[in-house]
């Protein structure tokens, strides 16, 4: 199926993303209204119309489970080979899953009904709980936007910190689980270069793309870092995907 092809499924809370989410997943779902991380650079609260606060102060989606266990039924009768991702508009492991743990009864839902997952998180050591029901047919990655601490209090206040995010995908490629990073968004592209040079030895593949709907994308020169990432990632051997909006940029 080509990435602008659409996939007819009658289902609740498992979605078919469009526009730039698209290009990461084909099937998606958000298991919490809102997200506790509290990102500076977050476009949900404008996407869903809500205000930041409402949206930071996060809970579980009502009745999620038993929803996502209706559209997983449905999307295994398709044969698909594509995974879910686990999540766009929240953290699958942000703070609250501790309490709530919707992200491995998410996890086991899926594998019941013999689909796989895709997990996106900035929840470090808290991800790691679920490394045990991960397959090799599974992806985990994680968003890295910095490597400095200070920097990462700065824009992902309540997000686990750079290197704990790092160990929890070198834990997960010792377990076979392939690992993926979002170098989504891009805040510093000099960063974002060490970033891949740190990390390129256990990661399966990296997904690049822009810094959108903040005025701090202004000052980047997106030709040249378009062009500078290719060229580390080519030299380097990696499996990538430039998304379309920084494709554009070369």
């Amino acid at each position: 199926m080509k990435n602008s092809e659409k996939t007819v499924l009658k289902t609740s809370v498992i979605y078919e993303p469009q526009g730039k989410a698209r290009e990461y997943a084909k099937f998606a779902v958000n298991l919490y209204q809102g997200c506790g991380h509290w990102c500076t650079y977050c476009y949900a609260p404008a996407s869903l119309r809500t205000t930041t606060e409402r949206f930071h102060a996060s809970l579980p989606r009502p009745d999620i489970l038993e929803r996502l266990s209706s559209d997983a039924r449905k999307l295994s009768l398709q044969n698909t080979k594509d995974p879910v991702l686990m999540c766009f508009t929240c953290d699958p492991y942000q703070p609250i899953d501790e309490k709530y743990q919707l992200a491995r009864k998410a996890i086991q839902t899926l594998h019941y009904y013999h689909l796989d997952i895709k997990i996106l998180t900035k929840g470090g050591d808290r991800a790691e709980r679920d490394f045990d029901l991960l397959t090799d047919r599974d992806y985990f990655g994680v968003t890295l936007t910095n490597l400095d601490d200070a920097m990462s209090l700065k824009w992902e206040p309540l997000a686990a910190l750079p290197a704990e995010r790092i160990n929890s995908l070198i834990r997960a490629h010792e377990k076979s689980i392939k690992t993926w990073v979002s170098l989504e968004p891009v805040l510093y592209p000099e960063v974002t270069l060490e970033i891949i040079r740190k990390t390129y030895k256990f990661v399966d593949t990296f997904k690049v793309g822009k810094l959108n709907y903040h005025p701090h994308a202004k000052t980047i020169d997106w030709h040249t870092f378009a062009v500078n990432v290719k060229i580390i990632l080519d030299e380097l051997g990696c499996d990538y995907y430039l998304k379309e909006d920084l494709r554009a940029c070369l």
